[in-house]
C-alpha cells in the first residue's frame, strides 16, 4: 500500500467515461490513473504503486474476466472492483467467484461514481483487515515458536541438571559402598549400606528424569520396578522381593519420597521379618477408587514390633521408622499397619500431585 491518497487504476475502453471517473474520484481524494484495455492495465500494474483496480467488464480483445484472472495471478495482487454495464447478475457472480472484491453496476445516473468510491474504500478496508489479521497470526506464530524454543531449552537444562545430580548421587553411593567395605565393624557396614540404598533410591528418580522427555512427572510403576530390582539383587539371604504395579504418574518430589519409603520398608522386612531364614516381600502399587494412589509393602514374617526380633543397636533404633513417618507426612499420606495381616503389612494412600492452594 502506497503512502498518501489511495492510488486507483481504472481500466475501461471508454476514454470519455474514464475521464469522468478520474475527475469524480480525484474530487473524493483518490489518486487515479487510467488504462484503455487489459494489457495496458497489466503493464501499469507491473510498475507497482497501485492500491486498487476498477475494471470494466466489456472490452475488446481481452475482456474483464480474462484481465481479472491475469491480475489475480500477480504476486500480492491489489483488490479489484468489477464494473459492468449489464444488469445480469451472472456477470457479477462470475467476477466475485474469479476473485473480485466487489462489483458496481455502471449507470448513466449520478450514483455510479459515489458507489464506485464506496466500493473502493470497502475493498481497501477489507485488505487492511486481512493484512492486520495476517500480521497478528504471524506474530502469534512467532511468539509460539519463541515459547516452544524457550520451553525446549528449559527442558534440556533441567534434564542436564538432573543428569548431574544423578551422577553426584551415584558418586556418593559409591563412596558409601567403599567405606562400608573397608569398615571392620558390622554395625557400621549395615548403617552405610542402608545409607547407600537411600541415596540410590533418590538417584533413580534423577536418572529417570534425565532420560525422559517429561521432566515434570515420573512413571512411578516403572521407577519402583527398577528400585525393587536393585534391592532384590542386593539380598544375600535368598529373600524374594516382587512388585505388582499399575501405571501411575507423580511429580518428581513425591517420587523421591515414595522411593525412600519403599526402600526403608523393604530393608526393614529384610532385617526383621524372617529372623530364622528368608521369605517373600511384596510391593503393591495401584490407583485407588478415590483417585488417590495406594502403596503397600508386606511380608509373611514374624510380624510387627510385638514380634521377637533381633535387638537393634541403640544408635540405629527407629531410624527407618522415623524416615518413613517423616516422608509420609511430606506426602500427606494416610499410613496404617494392617493388623489383620499375618506378617507385617504397611499401607499408604496419597495424592499423585501436591495439592495446590
Amino acid at each position: 500500500m502506497t503512502d498518501g491518497p489511495l492510488r486507483v487504476l481504472y481500466i475501461d475502453d471508454d476514454p470519455g467515461l474514464a475521464r469522468l471517473v478520474q475527475k469524480g474520484l480525484e474530487r473524493r481524494g483518490f489518486g487515479v490513473e487510467t488504462a484503455t484495455n487489459g494489457a495496458a492495465g497489466l503493464d501499469r500494474l507491473a510498475e507497482g504503486g497501485i492500491d486498487v483496480v476498477a475494471l470494466d467488464h466489456y472490452m475488446p480483445g481481452q475482456d474483464g474476466l480474462e484481465t481479472l484472472a491475469a491480475i489475480r495471478a500477480l504476486p500480492d495482487p491489489p483488490p479489484v472492483v468489477y464494473v459492468t454495464g449489464t444488469q445480469e447478475s451472472s456477470v457479477a457472480v462470475a467476477a466475485l467467484k474469479a476473485g473480485a472484491s466487489d462489483y458496481v453496476v455502471k449507470t448513466v445516473g449520478d450514483e455510479f461514481i459515489p458507489l464506485l468510491a464506496a466500493a473502493i474504500e470497502q475493498s481497501m478496508q477489507a485488505v487492511r483487515l486481512r493484512r492486520a489479521r495476517d500480521e497478528a497470526v504471524d506474530e502469534l506464530r512467532a511468539q509460539r515458536d519463541r515459547f516452544e524454543a524457550l520451553a525446549a531449552e528449559r527442558a534440556l537444562l533441567i534434564r542436564e541438571v538432573n543428569h548431574r545430580v544423578g551422577n553426584s548421587l551415584q558418586i556418593i553411593a559409591a563412596l558409601l559402598h567403599l567405606q562400608s567395605s573397608a569398615s571392620p565393624n558390622e554395625d557400621v557396614k549395615a548403617a552405610l549400606a542402608a545409607a547407600n540404598r537411600r541415596v540410590m533410591a533418590v538417584a533413580q528418580v534423577h536418572r529417570r528424569l534425565y532420560t525422559s522427555d517429561d521432566v515434570g512427572s515420573v512413571a512411578l510403576d516403572q521407577y519402583l520396578k527398577s528400585l525393587v530390582d536393585d534391592l532384590a539383587g542386593s539380598a544375600q539371604d535368598g529373600t524374594v522381593v516382587t512388585l505388582a504395579a499399575e501405571p501411575c504418574e507423580v511429580d518428581p518430589d513425591r517420587a523421591v519420597a515414595v522411593g525412600v519409603i519403599v526402600t526403608e520398608l523393604i530393608l526393614n522386612a529384610m532385617k526383621h521379618a524372617y529372623p530364622d531364614g528368608s521369605g517373600p516381600i511384596r510391593v503393591t502399587l495401584r490407583p485407588g477408587p478415590d483417585g488417590r494412589i495406594l502403596l503397600a509393602v508386606e511380608d509373611d514374617g514374624v510380624g510387627g514390633p510385638k514380634a521377637a526380633a533381633p535387638p537393634v543397636p541403640p544408635g540405629q533404633r527407629g531410624i527407618g521408622r522415623m524416615i518413613v513417618k517423616a516422608l509420609a507426612t511430606k506426602l500427606g499420606a494416610d499410613k496404617r499397619e494392617d493388623e489383620g495381616h499375618a506378617g507385617m503389612r504397611v499401607v499408604l494412600t496419597f495424592d499423585a500431585h501436591k495439592a495446590t492452594a
